[in-house]
């Protein structure tokens, strides 16, 4: 195998694990982010709000370990919904409120890579038993993480 083959199958391999999220098998999609955790939360948040979206809660999990004496990396917990969407996943099936509303996760590894996180909408439909139809009022977190990472 010449070298340029080689460079080109090295780069079909490892292409689309940069470019496309990644699943996990407990269902979380991580998505990277060209931010920090700081300026990647406040995409969210800006993006939140021009959509008429509630922003519940924001978690500083890094900012309350230090608190106790600990050090971890940025990592910061954002809690969000629409109510309209919600609510009749709520009433085709009480499990899901376990889950509701919907979060996102922001991070940085041990690398200093900025990752978004959050449930797969496919995942939480399984988990809950929700009807296909009802997958559409979860499945923006996919295009609000995507927007807010780039």
């Amino acid at each position: 195998m010449k070298m340029w083959q080689i460079a080109l199958l090295l780069v079909s391999i490892a292409l689309p694990a940069a470019v496309y999220p990644a699943k996990r098998e407990n269902g979380i999609v991580d998505v990277p982010s060209n931010h920090s955790v700081d300026e990647t939360v406040e995409r969210i948040k800006g993006i939140l709000q021009s959509k008429g979206i509630t922003l519940f809660a924001l978690i500083d999990h890094s900012g309350e370990a230090e608190k106790v004496g600990m050090k971890m990396p940025p990592t910061k917990l954002l809690i969000f919904g629409n109510l309209k969407g919600g609510t009749p996943l709520m009433l085709a099936a009480p499990s899901i409120a376990i889950d509701l509303p919907l979060k996102i996760l922001v991070w940085q590894d041990a690398q200093g890579k900025v990752w978004l996180s959050y449930n797969s909408p496919e995942y939480l439909k399984e988990r809950h038993g929700l009807p296909s139809d009802l997958l559409k009022n979860i499945a923006v977190v996919g295009t609000l993480v995507a927007k807010a990472g780039e």
